[in-house]
C-alpha cells in the first residue's frame, strides 16, 4: 500500500528508500525470518510498482540474486518466488539484467532440494518466454557466459544450458550460428554425458545447428570450427566420433577448398576409422585436389605482391594447428581478404586456399610406416597418394625419394589389395612424366639411410641423359618410362634375393 501511494505522488526518493530498507535490513540481515520477510516485502513491491518496476529493478533484482547462495533451502526457495514475482510484473523490462539472471538460474537447476529446483525451473519457463517473445535480447553480451557455462560438468546444470541453446536457436531474430565456433566444443564434450536424456538433447541441438549451416553455408565460419572437429572425430565415445565424422562430411562438401588448409589434421581423425562416414570424409576431401594445385606455387611466385609472406603465413597456420591438434581456439582463416590478397575470382568452389602438400605427405607416410594400423586404411593411404601423383605430379616428386623406400617395403604386406595399390602407385611413380623433370629425378641416394638397400646403379655407355637427372641413375628407359623404373626392378631384384619367403609367396604376383 505504501508504495502504491509513492508511485501515485510520483516520489521516487521514498520508493528507493522502502526498497533500501527492505534490502538491507531485512533480505540480508543476518537473522532467517527476517531474511524471509525482506524477500516477501520486495516481490510486494514489484507488484506495486508494475511497469515501473523497471526503474528500480537494480535494486530489486541483487538482494533477492544474493539469497539464492543461502544455506537455508527454505529461504532459496522464497528467493526463487521472490524474483518469479519481480519477472513477471517486469517482463522485458529484465533482459539488460539477463546475465545475473542466467548465472544465479544455472546454479538453482542443479541444487539438492527439490523444491528449490522445482522453483528454480518455473522461473527459468517464465524467463525463457520473455527472451522468445522478445526481439531486445542481447546475444553479444550472452555469449561469453554460455562459453564459460557450457563446459560445466554437473548434469542438471548441462540439460540446463542445452535446455537454453535450444530456446534461443528457435528464436527467429537471434542468430546463435555466428557464434556456434565458441560453443562448438563444449556441446560436443556434452554430447559424451552419462545421462540418455542430456545426450539426446544435445544431439537434437547439433542437429539443427547442422540443418541451419546446410541452409546458409555462405555465412558459416567454417575453417574457424575444422580444429575443434578433427579433435572430436578422434574421440573415444562412439557418438562423439560419428557426430563429429557427419559434420565434417558436410564440412567438406559445403566448403570446399576452404578445408584444404585442414588436410593433414582431417587425414590423421579419418584415415584410422576409414569405414561408412570417415570413408565420404577421405573421397570428399580426396576430390578437393585439383590440377591447378601443382601450378599454385608456380603461379604465386609470378606475382610481386608486397603482402605475399602474409597470405603464407595465413594459410600455414591452419594446417600447422590441426597436425599439432591443439584443443580450444582454432586458427581463423580470412579467405575474403586471401581472395583479394591473391586477386583471384571468387567462387565457392574454387577460393583459392593453397594446398600444404608436406603436411599431408607427411600424415600419410607415418600411417604407412604405422604396422598396427588396418588394411582398409593402408589401402586409403596408397589411394591417395596415387591420386596425389596424378593430380599434382611435379609437387609430388619432390617427395619420391623419401617415400620410395616405404613403398617397396610395403610389397611384403600381408593383403594381396595392399600390394595391388602398392603397384599401382609405384607404376604411376615410373611412367610418370613429371620423374622426368628437371631436378625431380632421383638422387644419388647419398641421403638414404643406411639401413636400407644401395640403389646405385653402374652407368652405361651411350645412356639417355635426357630425362634431366644429369647422368645419375639413368635407366636405358624408354620413352614412357622414368629413371624409377630401373630404380624399382632392381630394387624388387635386391628384395627378392634376401627375403626368400617374398619370392617364393608373392613374386609371381608382383610381376605379373
Amino acid at each position: 500500500r505504501l508504495v502504491r501511494e509513492f508511485v501515485a505522488q510520483n516520489n521516487t526518493s521514498q520508493i528507493k528508500h522502502v526498497i533500501q530498507i527492505l534490502s538491507q535490513e531485512f533480505a540480508l540481515s543476518q537473522h532467517p525470518h527476517s531474511r524471509k520477510g525482506g524477500l516477501i516485502g520486495l516481490a510486494a513491491c514489484s507488484i506495486a510498482l508494475g511497469k515501473d518496476s523497471g526503474l528500480y529493478l537494480k535494486e530489486l533484482i541483487e538482494p533477492v540474486l544474493t539469497c539464492f547462495n543461502d544455506a537455508d533451502s527454505r529461504l532459496r526457495y522464497y528467493a526463487c518466488e521472490a524474483l518469479y514475482n519481480i519477472v513477471k510484473v517486469a517482463r522485458g523490462s529484465v533482459l539488460p539484467h539477463f546475465n545475473v539472471l542466467f548465472d544465479g538460474l544455472s546454479k538453482l537447476a542443479a541444487d539438492p532440494d527439490p523444491n528449490v529446483k522445482s522453483g528454480s525451473e518455473l522461473l527459468d519457463r517464465l524467463l525463457k518466454d520473455i527472451v522468445t517473445e522478445s526481439n531486445q535480447f542481447d546475444l553479444i553480451g550472452f555469449i561469453p557466459l554460455l562459453r564459460e557455462r557450457i563446459y560445466s560438468n554437473n548434469q542438471y546444470a548441462r540439460q540446463f544450458i542445452i535446455s537454453w541453446i535450444l530456446v534461443l536457436e528457435s528464436v527467429p531474430d537471434i542468430n546463435l550460428l555466428d557464434y556456434l565456433p565458441e560453443i562448438l566444443d563444449g556441446l560436443f564434450q556434452i554430447l559424451g554425458d552419462n545421462s540418455k536424456e542430456i545426450r539426446k538433447m544435445c544431439e537434437v541441438a547439433l542437429g539443427e545447428f547442422l540443418k541451419e549451416i546446410k541452409k546458409n553455408p555462405s555465412s558459416v565460419k567454417f575453417a574457424e570450427m575444422a580444429n575443434i572437429l578433427v579433435i572430436h572425430c578422434q574421440a573415444a565415445d562412439d557418438l562423439i566420433q560419428l557426430t563429429a565424422m557427419c559434420w565434417m562430411r558436410e564440412f567438406i562438401q559445403l566448403a570446399g577448398r576452404v578445408m584444404l588448409p585442414y588436410s593433414s589434421g582431417i587425414l590423421t581423425a579419418v584415415l584410422p576409422y576409414i569405414k561408412e562416414v570417415a570413408n565420404v570424409c577421405n573421397q570428399s576431401l580426396m576430390k578437393l585436389v585439383i590440377p591447378e594445385d601443382d601450378e599454385m606455387d608456380e603461379a604465386k611466385q609470378s606475382m610481386t605482391l608486397p603482402a605475399e609472406p602474409t597470405s603464407e603465413e595465413s594459410l600455414s597456420k591452419p594446417e600447422a594447428a590441426s597436425s599439432d591438434l591443439p584443443s580450444r581456439g582454432t586458427s581463423e582463416l580470412d579467405i575474403t581478404a586471401l581472395n583479394q590478397l591473391l586477386s583471384f575470382p571468387c567462387s565457392s568452389e574454387r577460393i583459392q586456399v593453397t594446398l600444404n602438400l608436406d603436411g599431408i605427405v607427411q600424415v600419410l607416410d607415418c600411417h604407412l610406416h604405422d604396422t598396427s594400423i588396418g588394411m582398409m586404411t593402408r589401402i586409403a593411404v596408397l589411394k591417395w597418394l596415387y591420386h596425389l601423383y596424378i593430380k599434382t605430379p611435379r609437387k609430388m616428386f619432390r617427395h619420391t625419394d623419401s617415400l620410395f623406400p616405404i613403398l617397396l617395403r610395403t610389397l611384403s604386406d600381408e593383403s594381396d589389395e595392399v600390394i595391388l595399390k602398392d603397384l599401382e602407385v609405384l607404376a604411376e611413380i615410373a611412367s610418370s612424366p613429371a620423374g622426368q623433370t628437371e631436378g625431380h629425378g632421383p638422387s644419388d641416394g647419398s641421403d638414404m639411410r643406411p639401413s636400407l638397400v644401395e640403389l646405385h646403379v653402374p652407368a652405361r655407355a651411350g645412356q639417355l641423359t635426357s630425362s634431366g637427372t644429369k647422368g645419375l641413375e639413368c635407366s636405358p628407359s624408354t620413352p614412357t618410362m622414368n629413371s624409377y623404373f630401373y630404380k624399382f626392378m632392381i630394387n624388387l631384384l635386391k628384395r627378392f634375393s634376401s627375403e626368400r619367403k617374398l619370392l617364393e609367396t608373392r613374386g609371381a604376383f608382383i610381376i605379373r
